[in-house]
């Protein structure tokens, strides 16, 4: 996948009300939705420096980030996903993972097996080297919609919660809590343009694009 473009947007309860209505009558939602939406769970990486959190605060222009991901507490399909930006644009790379080498690395063995993607010899040898480890676990809520000129996706993320024993990620009991005053953030990504229709359909007065993370205010308890 290119480098696309991205917005994060922070909107009310009334801002994501009014836009729902908006994009349902353009927009498709995505097939994977179940009843509008789905829910995601995260397991970050970072190095014992926390470089990947600081280059966030600091507003780094080129830095990448990795993270297991998991939807619906089905860890019957878990992948790795590797986020890049610079100037930005962001692209993000995906390979799927089974639950075993899930476990594996949960319990902090590195050791990668065989014939590996290169996505995922790329994430073990970083462990390795530079000591990614696990830091915190990101649950939220999503309600995607899709637009097919320009590849456009925006998303509706809400109730962020955050845990912190990582070693429990892939139970579906685990215990987290609210990420503080996490607010609603709308994502809009594209490739090369935006469309009018969309760019008009989600202006709200007031309302600008942030630098907002998910990883980032997952941590603030540590």
């Amino acid at each position: 996948m290119d480098f696309r473009h991205e917005w994060k947007i922070e909107i009310s309860q009334a801002d994501l009300f009014a836009l729902r209505s908006r994009l349902r009558a353009v927009m498709a939602q995505d097939e994977h939705a179940i009843n509008g939406s789905y829910h995601i769970r995260s397991l970050y990486f970072d190095t014992p420096t926390n470089r990947a959190l600081q280059e966030k605060i600091d507003g780094v222009n080129l830095r990448e980030k990795f993270r297991i991901r998991y939807y619906n507490n089905d860890s019957k399909w878990i992948c790795l996903e590797k986020k890049s930006k610079i100037n930005g644009l962001c692209k993000k790379q995906t390979e799927s993972l089974s639950e075993e080498l899930v476990q594996t690395i949960l319990r902090g063995d590195f050791r990668m097996p065989s014939d590996m993607p290169p996505l995922v010899q790329e994430f073990f040898y970083k462990m390795k080297t530079e000591g990614l480890q696990p830091k915190v676990v990101v649950d939220y809520d999503r309600e995607p919609f899709v637009y097919s000129p320009g590849n456009v996706r925006i998303t509706f993320d809400y109730h962020i919660r955050t845990g912190r024993n990582c070693a429990d990620f892939l139970r579906k009991e685990l215990v987290n809590i609210p990420a503080g005053n996490a607010p609603i953030i709308m994502e809009v990504k594209w490739d090369a343009f935006l469309p009018d229709i969309i760019r008009n359909l989600i202006q709200l007065p007031g309302r600008r694009a942030t630098a907002f993370s998910k990883y980032a205010q997952c941590r603030i308890y540590g």
